[in-house]
């Protein structure tokens, strides 16, 4: 590795390390767990996928999406229990990867992936708006004052400085910066050690302390699996925006099985599930971080922060780093999306909304999932009315139908709307050299306009079959000559 690079990706990688440790020790609270169950899963799951994974330069942690995933688990039976679900939602994990399944978020429109950037730039910022608030209420005065001016100054220093220079992250100067100033000045505002104390020990090998049978396994299992998918999800679509910003291939079902793996060594170690982090990433990418190394090194900067570095790391400004996350909000945000949807087909646009405003009000897979289903049935409504047929009277009296388009179960209305069995002659030829058969919805209705030829006395004779649809027609029983 040139020197070049392997400094970018150390400054990158100690970069992101500082933006990973309230994330983590947020989300950790939001579950109801000890703020060091966050930083172990952090340190664990960041330093294995960045090493083995199938994605260099994306950055893994204790995500939000799975913590809410698993507070009702934790509240109702306990930690141990949240452990052992991390194993088995790991191993759900492998299992994705093992079958070659992670190319299925190929499926997933392009208006879907805006809507979900979208969606996630807006929860990370409306989740530092969280900071500005003291014992449950929204700061005021002096203090808010504060906490605004050293905002701006960090986010002043973000845009301003490439255009200095680019040998240092901005991010980075300006956490450090903004964290010195305050110090020297001795300045009133709120730091990370005011969120919790994150010294601690080694994490230590421990089985969960459950019962382990069957009927654990069916308490576990539902919250093991909405945990696997939801975190598959994101660093999936995570992992295909690092792909567009960096202009590179990754290898989604090798990033599927190390992260299942880092999620078991992090549930065998005390820590939370975890999966790819979309602000950490952009943080990443954005200070220079290309290669391995730079998640490797965010990932140890987090054990380093919890056994030697805790009283410096807590001294850090929160307004420091709510200005990075501001900024990477508005990094991460695809506001040519809003230039062009007045450009793009109705669709799409409802598809961007919906998914954005679906991310920010319930969670990442139920929008996704929504995007999918309405920009199938676009795309099924679509292709439907791409159907038609023409038709003449051949020479001998009989009859020629042809039909263009492609059969499936949104179109075999239309399908067999073409047809005329009581008014054609006797002998009628259905040319399907530019029909495709699709599904089984299409074998069922050449089935009945047969049976409806059939009925009127009629034969139907079908031609110019693919090879594919006759395997079709023949499985299904249906003679096609």
């Amino acid at each position: 590795m040139k020197p070049a690079r392997l400094r970018a990706d150390v400054l990158a990688g100690l970069t992101t390390s500082f933006a990973l440790v309230p994330e983590c020790i947020a989300f950790a609270l939001v579950a109801h767990l000890n703020p060091l169950m966050g930083l172990y899963g952090a340190f664990i799951i960041c330093t294995l996928t960045a090493l083995f994974g199938g994605r260099p330069g994306m950055i893994s942690g204790a995500a939000g999406s799975m913590a809410v995933v698993i507070v009702a688990l934790v509240v109702q039976h306990g930690v141990q229990y949240l452990l052992a679900t991390v194993l088995l939602g790991g191993l759900v994990m492998i299992a994705f990867g093992l079958l070659r399944l992670g190319k299925l978020v190929r499926i997933v429109p392009y208006p879907v992936m805006l809507g979900f950037v979208n969606g996630l730039a807006i929860i990370i910022a409306l989740a530092q708006l969280e900071h500005f608030k003291a014992d449950e209420r929204w700061l005021s005065g002096t203090p808010l004052w504060l906490m605004l001016g050293l905002v701006a100054l960090t986010m002043a220093i973000v845009y301003l400085l490439p255009r200095l220079s680019r040998a240092v992250p901005p991010a980075l100067v300006a956490i450090l910066g903004v964290g010195l100033l305050v110090y020297l000045l001795g300045l009133p505002t709120r730091t990370l050690g005011d969120m919790a104390h994150i010294a601690g020990g080694l994490p230590r090998l421990v089985l969960p302390d459950i019962q382990w049978n069957l009927e654990t396994l069916g308490i576990i299992a539902p919250y093991a699996f909405l945990m696997a998918m939801v975190g598959l999800l994101e660093t999936l679509l995570t992992l295909n925006l690092t792909d567009e910003i960096t202009e590179s291939r990754s290898f989604p079902d090798r990033e599927c099985v190390a992260l299942g793996a880092a999620n078991i060594a992090s549930g065998l170690f005390g820590g939370m599930g975890g999966c790819a982090m979309i602000g950490q990433t952009v943080i990443n990418l954005s200070s220079g971080g290309r290669g391995r190394l730079s998640g490797v090194v965010a990932g140890m900067m987090i054990l380093l922060f919890v056994l030697f570095l805790s009283p410096l790391i807590e001294r850090i400004p929160l307004a420091a780093l709510v200005g990075v996350m501001f900024v990477v909000a508005q990094q991460t945000f695809a506001w040519g999306s809003l230039r062009v949807l007045h450009k793009v087909p109705l669709n799409d646009m409802l598809v961007i909304v919906a998914v954005t405003i679906i991310t920010v009000f319930t969670d990442l897979a139920i929008a996704v999932l929504c995007g999918i289903v309405i920009a199938a049935l676009n795309f099924a409504w679509q292709h439907s009315r791409e159907l038609y047929a023409d038709s003449h009277e051949e020479a001998d009296g009989s009859k020629l139908y042809r039909v263009h388009g492609t059969l499936f179960f949104a179109s075999t209305t239309s399908f067999l709307n073409h047809f005329d069995p009581a008014g054609d002659p006797a002998q009628v030829t259905l040319d399907c050299r530019h029909l495709s058969f699709v599904d089984y919805s299409a074998i069922a209705a050449l089935k009945t306009l047969r049976e409806r030829y059939g009925k009127a006395g009629k034969h139907l004779r079908v031609t110019h079959l693919s090879e594919r649809c006759k395997q079709l027609l023949k499985r299904a029983g249906i003679q096609h000559g």
